[in-house]
């Protein structure tokens, strides 16, 4: 990146000159204080806030100094931040008659100031520098320049802060603790239930069914292979059959109720007749009559757009508590009357029919895996979850998984462990898709759709999903984590305390917990590039040199830990021993 007053940063320039006998005055060194080491916050950036000491005669009266604050990471400029400018006073009553009399534009004057460069100077610097989220680490430098214009030559360069980004020592995705729920096999009855309806005629105040008479064929032979498919199932046992039959709302109560049970008998006979069932199963079936009463006749109205809907539902909501005969006497004496005998009293007549009946249960596995393979739809719900606990590899589990909610949707156990599998295989949108598809919430369920947002990268979601329940040690792990990632260090630090793993340790790191660090890491038994990583950061600050380099020397084998460790701003103390230039140069080997 170029600057915007044309700085090229050579790393190593001071120490050029020094070796060449070009030693620069130390007494009139411009400095920087307090140089701390600085954390992105949740807004990934950091706040400098120093004073920036100029000496007596650092820079001549005819001259100006110009200080522009950069961030740099790995030998680069990666960003310039607010310059300071200040003029000695000859310089800048030199610069005042040129604008003046010559027109100049002075491009540094909004950020000059005249100083006395006779006497010493302490000016503060505030600044909020935006730090990308990509960057591991780095340093901001002044970098000094008194020619005037800013366009020339760098006198000098001083660190202002450093940057160190451990939260990118935490992988998220990686670090993410999934509930896999492992259910309990108990065996249940397999009851089921069922109900249907036939839409049949009859000839008025009769109650036998004539096949031949409107659709009656089609709507018994309907509920006859309703019954027939579970009376034909090996492993079916049909219980009971209820069967009530409707009369029309016109007629007396007394003798629609007598009519209605007496059609339902005749439906019954003629099941029992066709179905071939034994005389025991017979004796389950049983009758009884419903009222179809006036709601039907006045939702037909209404869809019609009918006038007179108003008076039938005045009358239908006087009379609610009464039997239907009370009603229809008082609809009798409407003017519409004919009209609703002709148009909306039905001719079809409903029977309606409720039937139950019990699945046979498996009880070994060995019966559970042979029957999955040919009656998967005979299973119950913790059948099925017995079977995927069955299967060895992922895909036959997640095979099983999507059967479950084929024919049990809301299985919460089958869609959880389902989108672990997908998060596993980074499958992100079939794991949200699954996760989303069942209803309500259980801590599992809230732990990995936040799993879903953080695989996203939607950690404001996550975060705001893991809040409302964090009962689960997994999700408290989560939140932690996650919190971590988004630069909420304190908070993340209460929430992974407890939990004395590699994580742990660079959070306390992240807030200057560098002794319980030190524990953690102590009795850690991960013996990974990143924890010997954390490792030797911890005996960094610990200013134990020998433990860092024995430790830097395991994680470095990993390029990413070796061009790390160039911007970490824990190991630039140690920057110029020779045993951590070879470290960092030949992960560790030394090529002589």
């Amino acid at each position: 990146m170029k600057s915007r007053y044309a700085y090229y940063i050579l790393l190593g320039l001071i120490p050029m000159a020094v070796a060449t006998g070009a030693v620069p005055d130390k007494s009139k060194k411009v400095t920087v204080n307090p140089v701390k080491t600085l954390i992105p916050d949740s807004a990934s950036a950091v706040n400098v806030d120093v004073m920036i000491n100029v000496p007596a005669h650092a820079f001549s009266s005819r001259s100006r100094l110009i200080i522009v604050p950069q961030l740099i990471s790995n030998d680069t400029m990666v960003s310039e931040c607010r310059a300071m400018v200040l003029d000695a006073p000859i310089y800048s009553k030199k610069m005042k008659r040129r604008v003046k009399l010559e027109g100049y534009v002075d491009t540094l004057a909004e950020n000059s100031g005249r100083v006395n460069n006779r006497e010493n100077q302490s000016i503060p610097y505030i600044e909020r520098v935006s730090v990308p989220e990509n960057i591991d680490g780095g340093r901001i430098i002044a970098v000094l320049s008194t020619d005037g214009c800013g366009e020339c030559e760098v006198a000098d360069t001083v660190d202002m802060a450093y940057i160190t980004n451990l939260p990118t020592l935490i992988e998220p995705k990686k670090s993410l603790q999934l509930n896999w729920i492992e259910p309990e096999f108990v065996i249940k009855p397999k009851v089921m239930q069922g109900k249907g309806e036939a839409l049949l005629q009859f000839i008025i105040n009769r109650y036998d069914i004539n096949l031949e008479l409107g659709d009656n064929r089609k709507e018994m032979n309907a509920m006859l292979f309703t019954l027939q498919k579970i009376v034909n199932d090996s492993l079916a046992t049909l219980n009971s059959v209820s069967i009530y039959g409707m009369a029309s709302a016109d007629g007396s109560f007394a003798f629609n109720t007598t009519l209605s049970r007496n059609r339902a008998n005749s439906a019954k006979k003629w099941l029992v007749s066709q179905l071939g069932i034994p005389q025991k199963q017979a004796d389950e079936f049983s009758i009884g009559s419903r009222p179809e009463g006036w709601l039907p006749v006045l939702e037909a109205m209404r869809a019609d757009g009918h006038k007179d809907t108003l008076k039938v539902k005045e009358i239908l909501d006087k009379y609610n508590a009464e039997n239907d005969d009370v009603a229809e006497r008082y609809i009798r004496r409407l003017a519409c009357w004919n009209d609703i005998k002709n148009r909306y009293l039905q001719k079809d007549r409903k029977v309606e029919y409720e039937y139950t009946y019990t699945i046979k249960s498996f009880t070994t596995d060995e019966e559970l895996l042979d029957m999955y393979e040919k009656r998967p739809d005979a299973f119950n719900e913790e059948e099925l979850l017995r079977v995927s606990t069955l299967k060895q590899t992922a895909e036959e589990k997640k095979e099983v998984y999507r059967t479950i909610l084929r024919y049990f949707p809301q299985s919460k156990v089958a869609a959880n462990n389902l989108a672990v599998l997908l998060l596993r295989e980074d499958k992100v949108d079939e794991a949200e898709q699954v996760i989303n598809s069942v209803e309500g919430y259980t801590p599992e369920i809230i732990n990995t759709k936040a799993a879903v947002y953080v695989y996203k990268n939607d950690y404001e979601r996550a975060i705001e999903l893991l809040q409302t329940d964090v009962t689960l040690p997994e999700a408290k792990y989560n939140l932690g984590i996650i919190k971590a990632s988004a630069r909420q260090l304190d908070e993340a630090y209460e929430l992974l305390k407890d939990y004395r793993d590699t994580n742990a340790a660079v959070v306390a790191l992240s807030v200057n917990r560098n002794t319980e660090a030190y524990d953690i890491m102590s009795a850690n038994e991960d013996t990974t590039s990143r924890a010997e990583y954390v490792r030797s950061l911890v005996f960094a600050r610990r200013n134990e040199a020998n433990n860092m380099l024995s430790h830097l020397e395991k994680a470095v084998v990993e390029e990413a830990y070796r061009n790390r460790a160039r911007t970490e701003a824990d190991f630039m103390p140690y920057a110029r021993l020779d045993e951590f230039i070879i470290l960092i140069n030949n992960g560790g080997h030394n090529n002589e």
